[in-house]
């Protein structure tokens, strides 16, 4: 609600004006089962507004967008309000399956005897919890954590420890950087606690990090040996962003003035012990389509789930051997130069509130663009379960 309220405030139409509310979300609470119509409720939108959420892990704040901007292509809608919100904080504890059995049992006897039996076969053991974001993060058919995927994009594509470290500092001075000069000044809503305390900035940047005290951290997925650490992995945080869709009718009614528009998306999917390369497919995709090299797209937002698979993404454009067979290609694509790559940082410092990530690159691509002369780019991500997202944005 904090960041929608002042995006509504500043549209020169009313918020009932909007024919739809589409919301990505992932770890969606028990008491409020489809938070797009909870927020259009709460926003004032009014009793009429139809919403819905969407959820395809990582990808669910860009799926908001991709599915808005599909139904004003095909006439359907004319202005939507499409976003990502997740609160990682309220991840919940789970009791485990013999907790559950035991419940089920106790509830199901008849007369006392068969109660008090149910009743004696409880166990201490059912009283310890199951974090569910840690089940969350873990892939069902791989049996792999997310970083642990991470670790394995690493492994495939050579990334040392100290690269990934080096990669994570660079980030985080990036973002410290864009903050101390206001570059997400209209982007970043200060937020307000129930107490009346202010967060006007994102407090997970880390100016100080430098390679050398990354190293000091141990690997938090493959001990002792692994890549992945705290320092190089994105943060888990709480996060929700807006953005505004309009089909070109609803620009000249409401005389609104676009910031740019979306020429084209693409979902794709590949192994998802290795779901940190999705943005290498999806991406390739793109450009494939629509006849562009890597060099032709001026400014790139590839969401830092992990150092490793960010760097696994550019090293996997480079190698003539991935190119040719998962790719199709002739040969290497090419190299993003880092001058073009998450100029103001990402998710290692800001933090990747999952369902809205995607939104949030999305929305940042589209200053950065305007804030740096830039006409075309890419905004990205890996998918939690082997896939990615892409969506190829021109400034107007």
């Amino acid at each position: 609600m904090q960041c929608g309220r002042p995006l509504l405030l500043r549209q020169p139409f009313p918020a009932d004006a909007f024919d739809q509310v589409i919301l990505g979300c992932v770890n969606v609470i028990a008491d409020e089962m489809n938070p797009a119509r909870v927020a259009a409720l709460r926003l004032g939108m009014g009793e009429a507004m139809t919403a819905f959420t969407v959820q395809i892990n990582c990808g669910s704040g860009m799926q908001s967008i991709d599915t808005a901007y599909r139904y004003i292509r095909e006439g359907v809608s004319d202005l939507v309000l499409a976003g990502g919100a997740e609160s990682l904080s309220h991840a919940p504890l789970v009791f485990g399956r013999g907790a559950v059995n035991w419940y089920a049992r106790l509830f199901a006897a008849r007369g006392f005897g068969a109660k008090l039996a149910a009743f004696l076969g409880f166990r201490p053991s059912f009283l310890t919890p199951v974090i569910g974001l840690e089940r969350g993060l873990t892939d069902p058919i791989t049996d792999l954590n997310m970083g642990q995927t991470a670790e394995l994009v690493g492994h495939l594509f050579h990334i040392t420890r100290r690269q990934a470290d080096e990669y994570a500092a660079e980030s985080q001075q990036r973002l410290a950087t864009a903050q101390d000069n206001n570059y997400f000044a209209g982007e970043v809503e200060p937020a307000f606690a129930r107490d009346g305390t202010l967060f006007d900035h994102d407090d997970g940047v880390r100016p100080d990090s430098s390679a050398d005290t990354l190293a000091k951290l141990r690997p938090a997925f493959e001990r002792p040996w692994g890549k992945v650490t705290p320092g190089n992995s994105s943060q888990i945080s709480d996060g929700a962003s807006w953005v505004v869709l309009a089909s070109e009718a609803a620009v000249r009614e409401h005389k609104l003035t676009p910031k740019a528009a979306i020429v084209d998306s693409e979902w794709s999917a590949l192994d998802p012990a290795v779901m940190g390369l999705g943005p290498v497919y999806c991406s390739t995709a793109i450009l494939r389509r629509h006849n562009l090299g890597l060099g032709d797209i001026e400014l790139w937002e590839l969401n830092e789930a992990f150092a490793a698979q960010v760097l696994g993404c550019l090293a996997a454009w480079e190698d003539d051997e991935f190119c040719r067979d998962a790719l199709g290609l002739p040969g290497a694509a090419g190299k993003i130069p880092r001058g073009r790559l998450n100029v103001d940082g990402g998710a290692i410092g800001v933090g990747h509130p999952v369902g809205a990530s995607g939104n949030r690159i999305v929305l940042h691509l589209v200053n950065a663009m305007h804030r740096l002369g830039y006409k075309r780019g890419i905004a990205t991500e890996c998918i939690g379960g082997g896939q990615g997202g892409a969506m190829l944005i021109e400034a107007v």
